[in-house]
C-alpha cells in the first residue's frame, strides 16, 4: 500500500536583488456563472481554512451567493466541534476509491491483523467483507495492533 506523502515543493533560490516590490494589492474580481462546488461545501472549508476569516473569504461570491454562504457558515459555527469535525470528514474524507484499497488491505493482511482491521471497520465498510465474521478481542493481541489497524484503515480510506 502507497503511503501518504504531504510536503511542499522546493522554491528556486532567489537572490535579494532579483525580488521585485510587490505590486499595489487590486480588488479581486467577483466570480460570475455557475460555482464549483455548493455553498455549504464553500462555507465549510473557509471554516476549515480560516475560522476568522471565514466571512471575508466568502465576500468575494457575490451578493446573493455570499449571503447564503455566511448564512451556512453561522449554521456550522453553531455546532458542537464533533459535528462540524464528522461534517468535514464526510464531504471530503473519504477517497473515491477507498473500497478497493480496503479489499487490498484485507487481502495482504495476517490473520490476526485482518481480525482488528474488520473490528475496527464502521459498519458500512464491513459489508465489503462478508466472509469476516465479528469475533471478539484477542487478550494475546498486543494493544499496539489496534493503533495499526486504525492506522491503516484511515490511510486506505483518506
Amino acid at each position: 500500500m502507497d503511503a501518504t506523502r504531504v510536503g511542499r515543493k522546493p522554491r528556486p533560490v532567489r537572490s535579494s536583488g532579483s525580488v521585485r516590490a510587490a505590486a499595489p494589492t487590486e480588488e479581486v474580481p467577483r466570480l460570475v456563472g455557475p460555482l464549483p462546488l455548493p455553498l455549504e461545501r464553500l462555507a465549510l472549508v473557509a471554516w476549515v481554512l480560516g475560522r476568522e476569516r471565514a466571512g471575508a473569504l466568502l465576500g468575494g461570491l457575490g451578493e446573493a451567493a455570499a449571503g447564503d454562504a455566511r448564512a451556512h457558515l453561522q449554521r456550522l459555527a453553531a455546532l458542537p466541534s464533533a459535528q462540524r469535525q464528522a461534517k468535514v470528514s464526510v464531504e471530503f474524507g473519504e477517497r473515491p476509491d477507498a473500497a478497493a484499497r480496503l479489499r487490498r488491505l484485507m487481502s495482504e493482511a495476517p490473520p490476526l491483523l485482518r481480525q482488528e482491521l474488520f473490528r475496527r471497520l464502521p459498519p458500512y465498510h464491513r459489508t465489503l467483507f462478508p466472509e469476516e465474521k465479528p469475533v471478539p478481542p484477542r487478550a494475546e493481541a498486543p494493544p499496539a495492533l489496534g493503533a495499526l489497524a486504525e492506522r491503516l484503515i484511515r490511510e486506505a480510506t483518506r
